[in-house]
């Protein structure tokens, strides 16, 4: 047995656990953990600018591919409760992420030293596993636990509290003795399955709704593959979107009340049975449930047990991790297709796609200032199917899930659930460190951009290229939206006349100088049809110099994106599609 500081045997466990990207500010009560990592060499540490960033760029990370853990790393005090809205976050969307923060000597933890926080029980009801390790020998277990508790079941984030005492001891540890503890999973059972099964192939008109635990668990090509055999069709959830590419015949729409499709929800009205497989029945999803549960009958697959019956209560739930439940489904569904006794969905399957091919909104305006409708277009157009698009909240969210396309999993990274502003920029940067040949695209209206503008300079400082397309109305445009039902309009506008920037026309904050003086490049387009040589020029920069690129849209100060309280009932407030020439890049033209 070898003796060493806990910190030294901690950085060791996250090599063999397989962590080592980190995000964090370093402070005096983590210095010895960041004297670790040095020492170790095995961990790349990016160095954020606010802690807040670093625990989003942890989440972006973790989302980017299959099997990441983003490590986000800070001091005492403040630092650990700036990083509970990155905790939130990630627990709200089922992602493992890994907190590690410093904390005052055990001994004054009860003495209000400077920056001593109880980030534990603040931590606790945000996270699987919070704990601040008190004793030195702990350190190895606690590590151990967290890995563990990240993995197993619904995944979701952990906080390790360190006082600096405790990061100082030493024990004795072998990291060759080290074994990461097994991941727990529930999994279905055959007869769970083919009752399942059985309630699918009984209906006329049954659809799959696909949620974000099949990207979770790296089970999209088991989705494909299932409806495929059973020719089902398939409504992905927002955080399920890119289980099934946009173009598969199969894919029918999403539906919900904001990030929806027109032909998704006419859909989904239509159908008798559906069988939800790793989503959470949210309520921007579902709408009133009376409308949304009304003829038809449900089946709920989860890999947390209480997640079944919460918001209704399914005709059968099963509890099973997704990736689980779709192989045994798809063995399933292959003897039943042998013997030749699965339904004949294909004319079901002809009107889904009748409705895909005519329920379009438009896309294709003219006018300055720009629609956003047509920034979505040209972003169709300018990026190709291995773009991964990074967004959080707001009108320009909604819109661009009603407008973009995603071909793939993991190609759409959104904060579903929590929706923090200023979430987009770090978070992207961690899409980036977690996948760095892809081309990473992010979406923010101007307010979520400003919320922590300060991360692109982290973008420029490691060379993290992305593209950030800002369309800016001046506005809290999706506040202002929902202030319609109370007559006013308070507190919601950006504008001013920005006496340093009057280029800006009223517009308010300069984007383009913040972003350049902060290390990127930075295009403002006022003119729809400069959007296609802006992204060009976007992705040129991009190349060159390998860092952010911001395309700065000006928009209408004023525009009313499709929403609604009843997903019967979604109010289209802009022209809808009457011709193919309306929305040019509609995935099936309109007939």
């Amino acid at each position: 047995m070898a003796k060493m500081r806990t910190v030294d045997a901690a950085v060791a466990i996250l090599e063999k656990e397989g962590a080592t990207e980190a995000f964090g500010l370093p402070g005096a009560a983590i210095n010895p953990f960041y004297s670790a990592m040095r020492a170790h060499g095995g961990i790349r540490h990016t160095l954020a600018r606010h802690v807040e960033g670093a625990s989003h760029m942890a989440d972006g990370y973790s989302r980017a591919a299959d099997g990441n853990i983003g490590i986000c790393i800070g001091t005492s005090g403040p630092a650990g409760t700036d990083m509970i809205t990155g905790l939130y976050a990630a627990q709200a969307d089922s992602i493992p992420i890994l907190c590690i923060t410093g904390q005052a000597p055990v001994a004054k933890l009860h003495k209000e030293d400077f920056q001593a926080v109880d980030i534990e029980s603040i931590a606790k009801p945000l996270t699987k596993f919070a704990m601040t390790i008190l004793e030195p020998g702990q350190v190895p277990g606690a590590f151990q636990k967290a890995f563990q508790l990240m993995r197993s079941g619904r995944p979701g984030p952990v906080l390790l509290d360190l006082p600096i005492d405790v990061q100082m001891a030493e024990i004795e540890f072998d990291i060759d003795a080290y074994e990461p503890l097994p991941v727990e999973k529930p999994k279905a059972s055959r007869k769970q399955l083919e009752k399942a099964l059985d309630l699918l192939t009984a209906a006329q008109h049954p659809l799959i709704v696909a949620g974000g635990g099949i990207i979770n668990a790296g089970a999209s090509a088991q989705l494909v593959e299932l409806a495929e055999i059973l020719n089902v069709p398939v409504i992905p959830t927002l955080m399920g979107w890119g289980a099934i590419p946009d173009d598969h015949q199969l894919m029918a729409g999403m539906v919900g009340l904001q990030t929806s499709h027109r032909y998704g929800n006419e859909t989904f009205l239509q159908s008798d049975f559906v069988i939800g497989i790793g989503n959470r029945w949210a309520n921007r999803h579902t709408g009133g449930l009376d409308t949304y549960t009304a003829g038809r009958k449900f089946v709920h697959i989860d890999i947390e047990p209480t997640q079944i019956g919460r918001v209704f209560s399914p005709d059968l739930g099963i509890a099973s991790d997704a990736g689980a439940a779709l192989d045994g489904l798809l063995e399933l569904a292959r003897e039943r297709q042998a013997a030749k006794t699965l339904p004949d969905y294909s004319g079901w399957v002809a009107e889904c796609q009748e409705r895909k091919g005519s329920l379009h909104r438009k896309t294709n305006f003219d006018n300055v200032p720009i629609k956003p409708q047509r920034v979505y277009q040209e972003m169709n157009k300018a990026f190709g199917r291995d773009t991964t698009y990074v967004s959080t909240i707001g009108l320009s969210q909604i819109a661009g899930a009603q407008m973009l396309h995603v071909f793939g999993a993991r190609k759409w990274i959104n904060a579903g659930q929590a929706g923090p502003l200023g979430w987009t920029a770090p978070a992207a940067l961690g899409v980036v460190r977690g996948t760095p040949d892809a081309t990473v695209v992010a979406l923010s209206g101007d307010y979520d951009f400003q919320f922590m503008i300060e991360e692109l300079a982290v973008g420029a400082q490691f060379n993290l290229p992305y593209i950030h397309v800002v369309v800016n109305n001046s506005y809290l445009g999706l506040i202002r939206q929902s202030q319609r039902g109370f007559n006013m309009e308070q507190n919601v506008s950006l504008a001013f006349e920005n006496i340093n920037s009057p280029e800006t026309n009223g517009y308010g904050v300069d984007h383009i100088k913040v972003a350049e003086g902060l290390g990127v490049k930075a295009i403002r387009v006022e003119d729809p049809n400069d959007l296609p040589a802006a992204f060009d020029k976007a992705k040129a920069l991009m190349g060159e110099f390998k860092v952010p690129v911001v395309v700065e849209v000006i928009l209408e100060k004023i525009t009313n994106i499709s929403m609604g309280v009843e997903i019967n009932g979604v109010n289209e407030f802009e022209e809808l599609a009457e011709t193919a020439a309306d929305a040019p890049t509609a995935i099936l033209a309109k007939a």
